[in-house]
Protein backbone atom coordinates (compact mmCIF):
# COMPACT_ATOMS: atom_id res chain seq x y z
CA UNK A 1 0.00 0.00 0.00
CA UNK A 2 2.80 2.14 1.05
CA UNK A 3 4.43 1.73 -2.59
CA UNK A 4 1.73 2.12 -3.88
CA UNK A 5 1.25 5.69 -2.29
CA UNK A 6 4.90 6.35 -3.27
CA UNK A 7 4.32 5.45 -6.76
CA UNK A 8 1.47 7.80 -7.32
CA UNK A 9 2.93 10.61 -5.42
CA UNK A 10 5.88 10.23 -7.67
CA UNK A 11 3.80 10.06 -10.91
CA UNK A 12 2.15 13.20 -10.03
CA UNK A 13 5.19 14.94 -9.42
CA UNK A 14 6.94 13.95 -12.68
CA UNK A 15 3.67 15.36 -13.99
CA UNK A 16 4.02 18.62 -12.34
CA UNK A 17 7.61 18.85 -13.79
CA UNK A 18 6.38 18.28 -16.89
CA UNK A 19 3.78 20.98 -16.53
CA UNK A 20 5.72 23.40 -15.23
CA UNK A 21 8.56 22.88 -17.60
CA UNK A 22 5.54 23.88 -20.61
CA UNK A 23 4.93 26.46 -18.74
CA UNK A 24 7.81 28.32 -17.43
CA UNK A 25 8.96 28.16 -21.54
CA UNK A 26 5.97 29.63 -22.82
CA UNK A 27 5.77 32.57 -19.74
CA UNK A 28 9.29 33.49 -21.13
CA UNK A 29 8.17 33.74 -24.95
CA UNK A 30 5.46 35.80 -24.17
CA UNK A 31 5.49 37.63 -21.18
CA UNK A 32 7.25 40.39 -22.26
CA UNK A 33 4.80 40.65 -25.25
CA UNK A 34 2.12 40.72 -22.99
CA UNK A 35 3.78 43.42 -20.86
CA UNK A 36 4.77 45.80 -23.75
CA UNK A 37 1.02 45.53 -25.07
CA UNK A 38 -0.20 46.26 -21.81
CA UNK A 39 2.08 49.06 -21.48
CA UNK A 40 1.17 50.46 -25.41
CA UNK A 41 -2.76 49.85 -24.94
CA UNK A 42 -2.44 52.28 -21.64
CA UNK A 43 -0.70 54.69 -23.30
CA UNK A 44 -3.26 54.38 -26.32
CA UNK A 45 -6.07 54.78 -24.07
CA UNK A 46 -4.62 57.47 -21.65
CA UNK A 47 -3.02 59.89 -24.25
CA UNK A 48 -4.33 59.33 -27.81
CA UNK A 49 -8.26 57.74 -27.45
CA UNK A 50 -10.11 61.06 -27.46
CA UNK A 51 -7.83 62.06 -30.54
CA UNK A 52 -8.65 59.09 -32.65
CA UNK A 53 -12.49 59.16 -31.51
CA UNK A 54 -12.80 62.88 -32.39
CA UNK A 55 -11.05 62.13 -35.43
CA UNK A 56 -13.93 59.82 -36.38
CA UNK A 57 -16.36 61.97 -35.45
CA UNK A 58 -14.85 64.16 -38.36
CA UNK A 59 -15.68 62.77 -40.95
CA UNK A 60 -19.16 62.90 -40.31
CA UNK A 61 -18.57 66.83 -42.18
CA UNK A 62 -16.57 65.45 -45.07
CA UNK A 63 -17.60 63.70 -48.08
CA UNK A 64 -15.59 61.32 -48.45
CA UNK A 65 -18.01 57.92 -49.86
CA UNK A 66 -16.59 54.54 -49.49
CA UNK A 67 -13.34 55.87 -48.51
CA UNK A 68 -14.88 57.03 -45.63
CA UNK A 69 -15.22 53.06 -44.97
CA UNK A 70 -11.55 52.22 -45.60
CA UNK A 71 -10.39 55.28 -42.94
CA UNK A 72 -12.90 53.86 -40.24
CA UNK A 73 -11.55 50.43 -40.61
CA UNK A 74 -8.08 51.79 -40.06
CA UNK A 75 -9.20 54.09 -36.93
CA UNK A 76 -11.40 50.85 -35.63
CA UNK A 77 -8.14 49.18 -35.16
CA UNK A 78 -6.58 52.08 -33.64
CA UNK A 79 -8.86 52.83 -31.00
CA UNK A 80 -8.10 50.96 -27.75
CA UNK A 81 -11.83 49.95 -27.05
CA UNK A 82 -12.89 46.16 -26.65
CA UNK A 83 -16.47 45.44 -27.96
CA UNK A 84 -18.19 46.10 -24.81
CA UNK A 85 -16.53 49.87 -24.84
CA UNK A 86 -16.90 50.15 -28.64
CA UNK A 87 -20.46 49.99 -28.20
CA UNK A 88 -21.53 52.82 -26.51
CA UNK A 89 -19.01 55.09 -28.09
CA UNK A 90 -20.42 54.01 -31.31
CA UNK A 91 -23.72 55.01 -30.08
CA UNK A 92 -22.04 58.57 -30.32
CA UNK A 93 -20.85 58.51 -32.90
CA UNK A 94 -24.26 57.78 -34.62
CA UNK A 95 -25.90 60.96 -32.44
CA UNK A 96 -22.86 62.70 -34.30
CA UNK A 97 -24.17 62.07 -37.76
CA UNK A 98 -21.52 59.26 -38.97
CA UNK A 99 -23.38 56.83 -41.31
CA UNK A 100 -24.17 53.58 -40.75
CA UNK A 101 -21.52 51.80 -42.81
CA UNK A 102 -18.53 54.15 -41.70
CA UNK A 103 -20.19 52.79 -37.82
CA UNK A 104 -19.96 49.04 -39.23
CA UNK A 105 -16.56 49.70 -40.10
CA UNK A 106 -14.59 51.07 -37.20
CA UNK A 107 -16.96 48.77 -35.19
CA UNK A 108 -15.99 45.55 -36.71
CA UNK A 109 -12.18 46.21 -37.06
CA UNK A 110 -12.04 47.56 -33.47
CA UNK A 111 -14.29 44.58 -32.00
CA UNK A 112 -11.76 42.13 -34.03
CA UNK A 113 -8.16 44.34 -32.96
CA UNK A 114 -6.49 47.23 -31.26
CA UNK A 115 -3.36 48.19 -30.40
CA UNK A 116 -2.74 46.07 -27.42
CA UNK A 117 -3.53 42.72 -28.74
CA UNK A 118 -1.24 44.07 -31.99
CA UNK A 119 1.80 44.06 -30.08
CA UNK A 120 0.60 40.79 -28.44
CA UNK A 121 -0.59 39.04 -31.58
CA UNK A 122 3.78 39.64 -32.01
CA UNK A 123 4.50 36.66 -30.26
CA UNK A 124 2.76 34.72 -33.13
CA UNK A 125 5.82 35.13 -35.19
CA UNK A 126 5.77 38.12 -38.36
CA UNK A 127 3.25 35.67 -40.70
CA UNK A 128 0.35 35.36 -38.07
CA UNK A 129 0.88 39.15 -37.09
CA UNK A 130 0.36 40.82 -40.62
CA UNK A 131 -2.54 38.14 -41.25
CA UNK A 132 -4.31 39.28 -38.11
CA UNK A 133 -3.67 42.91 -39.00
CA UNK A 134 -4.74 42.47 -42.55
CA UNK A 135 -7.82 40.29 -42.27
CA UNK A 136 -9.17 42.05 -39.39
CA UNK A 137 -8.86 45.57 -41.87
CA UNK A 138 -10.68 43.67 -44.64
CA UNK A 139 -13.63 42.40 -41.77
CA UNK A 140 -14.32 45.93 -41.52
CA UNK A 141 -14.29 47.02 -45.11
CA UNK A 142 -16.49 44.18 -45.78
CA UNK A 143 -18.89 45.17 -43.08
CA UNK A 144 -18.88 48.13 -44.48
CA UNK A 145 -19.44 47.61 -47.68
CA UNK A 146 -22.26 45.45 -46.84
CA UNK A 147 -23.99 47.77 -44.93
CA UNK A 148 -24.03 50.72 -47.95
CA UNK A 149 -25.02 48.43 -50.46
CA UNK A 150 -27.94 46.52 -48.41
CA UNK A 151 -29.29 49.51 -45.94
CA UNK A 152 -28.49 52.64 -48.61
CA UNK A 153 -31.83 53.84 -47.57
CA UNK A 154 -32.13 52.08 -44.02
CA UNK A 155 -30.96 52.24 -40.33
CA UNK A 156 -28.91 49.35 -39.32
CA UNK A 157 -28.26 49.74 -35.61
CA UNK A 158 -30.43 50.93 -32.89
CA UNK A 159 -28.30 52.04 -30.13
CA UNK A 160 -31.34 53.34 -27.91
CA UNK A 161 -30.42 52.93 -24.11
CA UNK A 162 -26.82 53.55 -24.86
CA UNK A 163 -24.92 56.26 -23.76
CA UNK A 164 -21.08 57.17 -24.21
CA UNK A 165 -18.80 55.94 -21.09
CA UNK A 166 -17.61 57.99 -18.63
CA UNK A 167 -13.94 58.02 -19.23
CA UNK A 168 -12.21 56.63 -15.44
CA UNK A 169 -8.99 58.79 -17.11
CA UNK A 170 -10.07 61.34 -14.67
CA UNK A 171 -6.48 61.98 -12.68
CA UNK A 172 -4.91 65.40 -12.72
CA UNK A 173 -1.98 63.87 -12.53
CA UNK A 174 -1.19 62.16 -16.00
CA UNK A 175 1.29 59.85 -14.25
CA UNK A 176 -1.01 58.47 -12.25
CA UNK A 177 -3.44 58.54 -15.32
CA UNK A 178 -1.42 55.94 -17.48
CA UNK A 179 -0.75 53.99 -13.92
CA UNK A 180 -4.01 53.25 -12.78
CA UNK A 181 -5.11 52.52 -16.36
CA UNK A 182 -2.47 49.84 -16.72
CA UNK A 183 -3.50 48.87 -13.22
CA UNK A 184 -7.01 48.44 -14.84
CA UNK A 185 -5.21 46.87 -17.66
CA UNK A 186 -3.34 44.26 -16.00
CA UNK A 187 -6.18 43.36 -13.72
CA UNK A 188 -8.15 42.82 -16.75
CA UNK A 189 -6.24 40.34 -18.60
CA UNK A 190 -3.50 39.12 -16.30
CA UNK A 191 -5.53 36.16 -14.50
CA UNK A 192 -6.43 35.41 -18.49
CA UNK A 193 -2.73 35.15 -19.69
CA UNK A 194 -1.51 32.90 -16.83
CA UNK A 195 -4.81 30.66 -17.43
CA UNK A 196 -4.15 30.72 -21.49
CA UNK A 197 -0.32 29.32 -20.44
CA UNK A 198 -1.65 26.76 -17.97
CA UNK A 199 -3.68 26.11 -20.53
CA UNK A 200 -1.38 25.07 -23.49
CA UNK A 201 0.56 23.29 -20.94
CA UNK A 202 -2.11 20.93 -20.52
CA UNK A 203 -2.26 20.63 -24.14
CA UNK A 204 1.40 20.47 -25.15
CA UNK A 205 1.95 17.64 -22.42
CA UNK A 206 -1.40 15.57 -23.14
CA UNK A 207 -2.82 16.50 -27.02
CA UNK A 208 -0.61 14.12 -29.01
CA UNK A 209 0.84 16.30 -31.89
CA UNK A 210 -0.56 14.53 -34.61
CA UNK A 211 -4.20 15.04 -33.57
CA UNK A 212 -3.51 18.73 -33.73
CA UNK A 213 -2.18 18.67 -37.66
CA UNK A 214 -5.08 16.42 -38.18
CA UNK A 215 -8.02 18.87 -36.69
CA UNK A 216 -6.38 21.94 -37.53
CA UNK A 217 -2.99 21.67 -40.01
CA UNK A 218 -2.84 21.56 -44.14
CA UNK A 219 -4.90 23.42 -46.26
CA UNK A 220 -8.30 21.50 -45.52
CA UNK A 221 -11.58 24.07 -45.71
CA UNK A 222 -12.47 21.22 -42.43
CA UNK A 223 -9.26 22.57 -40.57
CA UNK A 224 -10.25 26.10 -40.65
CA UNK A 225 -14.65 25.39 -39.97
CA UNK A 226 -13.35 23.69 -36.88
CA UNK A 227 -10.89 26.14 -35.56
CA UNK A 228 -13.83 28.71 -36.48
CA UNK A 229 -16.37 27.11 -34.69
CA UNK A 230 -13.47 26.15 -31.33
CA UNK A 231 -13.18 30.52 -31.40
CA UNK A 232 -16.96 31.03 -30.30
CA UNK A 233 -17.04 29.02 -27.29
CA UNK A 234 -13.33 28.73 -26.36
CA UNK A 235 -12.84 32.87 -26.12
CA UNK A 236 -12.92 34.60 -23.19
CA UNK A 237 -9.76 37.34 -23.83
CA UNK A 238 -7.10 38.25 -25.97
CA UNK A 239 -4.52 37.48 -23.25
CA UNK A 240 -5.47 34.05 -23.13
CA UNK A 241 -5.40 32.91 -26.55
CA UNK A 242 -2.30 34.06 -27.61
CA UNK A 243 -0.49 31.14 -25.57
CA UNK A 244 -2.78 28.53 -27.23
CA UNK A 245 -2.43 29.60 -31.14
CA UNK A 246 1.30 29.95 -30.43
CA UNK A 247 1.35 26.20 -28.98
CA UNK A 248 -1.04 25.15 -31.45
CA UNK A 249 0.74 26.78 -34.54
CA UNK A 250 3.94 24.81 -33.08
CA UNK A 251 2.00 21.51 -33.17
CA UNK A 252 1.07 21.60 -36.87
CA UNK A 253 -2.15 24.07 -36.96
CA UNK A 254 -2.11 26.13 -40.44
CA UNK A 255 -1.84 29.52 -40.71
CA UNK A 256 -5.40 29.82 -42.61
CA UNK A 257 -6.93 28.34 -39.36
CA UNK A 258 -5.36 30.66 -36.80
CA UNK A 259 -6.52 33.56 -38.71
CA UNK A 260 -10.13 31.83 -38.27
CA UNK A 261 -9.93 31.46 -34.75
CA UNK A 262 -8.35 34.92 -34.18
CA UNK A 263 -12.12 36.20 -36.25
CA UNK A 264 -14.84 34.31 -34.87
CA UNK A 265 -13.04 34.62 -31.39
CA UNK A 266 -13.06 38.11 -30.44
CA UNK A 267 -16.14 38.83 -32.69
CA UNK A 268 -18.18 36.42 -30.62
CA UNK A 269 -17.05 36.96 -27.36
CA UNK A 270 -19.70 35.68 -25.07
CA UNK A 271 -19.77 38.04 -22.51
CA UNK A 272 -20.52 40.65 -24.75
CA UNK A 273 -23.06 39.14 -27.59
CA UNK A 274 -25.95 39.93 -25.52
CA UNK A 275 -24.99 43.73 -25.92
CA UNK A 276 -24.69 43.47 -30.09
CA UNK A 277 -27.98 41.63 -30.11
CA UNK A 278 -29.94 44.88 -28.56
CA UNK A 279 -28.31 47.61 -31.23
CA UNK A 280 -29.32 44.65 -34.12
CA UNK A 281 -32.05 43.02 -32.81
CA UNK A 282 -32.73 39.57 -33.46
CA UNK A 283 -32.72 39.03 -37.19
CA UNK A 284 -29.84 41.04 -37.92
CA UNK A 285 -28.09 39.51 -34.97
CA UNK A 286 -28.38 36.18 -36.83
CA UNK A 287 -26.90 37.90 -39.91
CA UNK A 288 -23.97 39.22 -37.96
CA UNK A 289 -23.17 35.81 -36.69
CA UNK A 290 -23.14 34.64 -40.11
CA UNK A 291 -20.86 37.56 -41.54
CA UNK A 292 -18.51 36.25 -39.09
CA UNK A 293 -18.17 32.69 -39.99
CA UNK A 294 -17.72 33.26 -43.78
CA UNK A 295 -15.51 36.13 -43.13
CA UNK A 296 -13.84 33.63 -41.15
CA UNK A 297 -13.49 30.67 -43.60
CA UNK A 298 -13.09 32.26 -46.45
CA UNK A 299 -10.19 34.53 -44.69
CA UNK A 300 -8.99 31.08 -43.55
CA UNK A 301 -9.16 29.49 -46.76
CA UNK A 302 -7.28 32.45 -48.91
CA UNK A 303 -4.47 32.63 -46.23
CA UNK A 304 -3.88 28.60 -46.59
CA UNK A 305 -3.67 29.05 -50.15
CA UNK A 306 -1.53 32.53 -49.71
CA UNK A 307 1.14 31.58 -47.44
Amino acid sequence: MELEVADMLEVVHREAVYLWYYFDIQFRQIFWYWLLGMLLGSAVSVFLKDRIHNAFRSLGEKKLGVFGIVIASILGIASPLCMYGTIPIAASFSKSGIRDDWLAAFMMSSILLNPQLIIYSAALGQTALVVRIASCFLCGIAAGLLIRIFYRNKTFFNFKGFEEPKSRDTDPNIFLRFVKNLGRNVKATGLYFLFGIALSALFQRYVPQDIMTGLFGGNEAWGVLMAATIGVPLYACGGGTIPLLQAWLSDGMSMGSAAAFMITGPATKITNLGAVKIILGAKRFMLYLAFVMVSALITGIVVNLVV
